[in-house]
């Protein structure tokens, strides 16, 4: 995985720098967590598109992608649909339904360790005690040696204690009208907050797939941040 895109903890530490800002086609954190609400559907959606976005140029094309989701995950939002996802995934996706979360961790650690994989995607609901810190960075730790990178979607969690390098919450946003038929569904839209993140400042986004790439643009209203990451330096932002 090429992560040079990222700056360094020690650039980082520089006082008066800036942290640099995410912005769409950085490649892949090894492990991002996404928390959204479990009633919209909006968490797994955003999770791929972050996943499809940052893939993009890496060599990934033809490889599979696992997505693994527990029971409940199941019963909240049902599984991927094969129909509805992008055509070049359409026969790339190896869908794992886990019984319980731990059974759900151990499918996602085998799947970080093939590195055949383009990426996984995991399902998770709520805070299950198995998904401690210490299970968390065994994905991280995984995620970095094989070069898979993890999207872990929450649905419905607190953010608790992790070691994932990216940590967005997501919801929702309001589509643009479609140029041609204003009654038609516009295309995908989120408002993203990064609220954790190694060596890139914090911030917020609406985030738009139009099927052929991400783009994201900044709310009005949103605050900036930017000084607030460059004052932490090279501490620990695993902790939310």
């Amino acid at each position: 995985m090429n992560l040079s895109a990222f700056p360094t903890a020690a650039q980082l530490s520089l006082p008066g720098e800036r942290a640099s800002r995410w912005r769409e086609g950085l490649p892949c954190a090894p492990h991002s967590e996404v928390f959204a609400n479990g009633d919209e559907g909006s968490g797994t959606a955003a999770a791929l598109a972050l996943a499809l976005d940052g893939l993009r140029g890496q060599g990934g094309e033809g490889r599979s992608l696992l997505w693994v989701q527990d029971n409940a995950s199941l019963r909240l939002n049902g599984r991927p649909y094969r129909a509805g996802l992008p055509p070049a995934l359409r026969s790339r996706v190896i869908h794992v339904l886990a019984p319980k979360p731990e059974d759900a961790l151990f499918a996602l650690e085998e799947g970080i360790r093939c590195r055949d994989m383009a990426c996984v995607i995991g399902e998770i609901v709520g805070n299950p005690k198995v998904l401690d810190f210490t299970a968390s960075r065994r994905l991280t730790l995984a995620a970095e040696r094989y070069g898979v990178p993890l999207f872990l979607v929450r649905h419905d969690a607190q953010q608790d204690l992790s070691s994932a390098r990216m940590r967005w919450q997501v919801r929702s946003a309001a589509s643009l009208p479609p140029q041609w038929n204003v009654a038609a569904p516009g295309t995908p839209a989120w408002h993203a907050e990064l609220f954790r993140a190694r060596n890139l400042a914090t911030g917020e986004w609406i985030l738009r797939d139009d099927g052929k790439g991400l783009a994201a643009e900044r709310p009005s209203a949103a605050p900036d941040h930017g000084d607030l990451a460059a004052a932490a330096g090279g501490r620990s932002l695993a902790a939310s």
